[in-house]
């Protein structure tokens, strides 16, 4: 007996027919692409868009980014770990992925070029950093004037175990909104919209740079 695909089965189908690679593609929930398609909606993604997902992990966020953006877009794709950098970078190539490409940061740089992106975004990493005062700046040059960064990112939780190195003001595990816009309305940028009820207990603030 055949079954009508799923939904999340035609999707899974249709990116692996975008990256044109003949590799299934990594197992995506519907939650994760909810986060990137109204993502996408705030800052006002189109085909041809420049986007950079900082701290990228095992890159479900940045391919579907990438999607999103299409051939002719691009997705900087970033990361300190050296170890999450190898796994990045073959999974770019074996879906041979020609609008990604993976960067090596720092704790207080993306290494990213200057005024190169139209959208950059963190989720769940800005509570991580370090040396904010010198990010948020990294952060600010690498926006195009008119530019967006987006920072997911939800409240100190006790029940987590602190961050090695963070500020104290970020009250454990996590961060508050208001420390987020303190730090990066200092940098230079402006909250264009926040999102209280982003998903579960996260929070999504967006920030736009003004053109000189």
């Amino acid at each position: 007996m055949h079954r009508k695909p799923s939904r999340s089965t035609t999707a899974a189908l249709l990116f692996t027919l975008f990256c044109s690679a003949g590799a299934p593609a990594l197992q995506t929930d519907s939650s994760e692409r909810q986060e990137i398609t109204r993502l996408a909606e705030l800052t006002r993604w189109k085909e041809g868009t420049v986007v950079a997902d900082i701290g990228a992990g095992d890159g479900s966020y940045t391919f579907l980014a990438a999607e999103t953006v299409g051939p002719s877009g691009r997705v900087y794709a970033t990361e300190i770990d050296k170890d999450k950098l190898q796994v990045l970078k073959a999974e770019v190539a074996k879906r041979k992925l020609n609008n990604v490409v993976v960067v090596e940061g720092t704790a207080d740089d993306t290494k990213l070029a200057s005024g190169c992106c139209d959208t950059i975004f963190l989720r769940h990493v800005y509570h991580h950093i370090t040396q904010p005062r010198d990010f948020g700046r990294n952060l600010m040059r690498s926006l195009r004037p008119g530019a967006y960064l987006a920072i997911i990112d939800f409240p100190p939780k006790p029940s987590l175990p602190p961050v090695e190195g963070v500020p104290q003001n970020r009250g454990g595990h996590g961060i508050p909104k208001k420390i987020v816009v303190e730090e990066l309305t200092a940098a230079g940028l402006q909250v264009e919209k926040s999102v209280d009820d982003w998903s579960s207990q996260d929070y999504c603030i967006v920030f736009v740079k003004r053109s000189p």
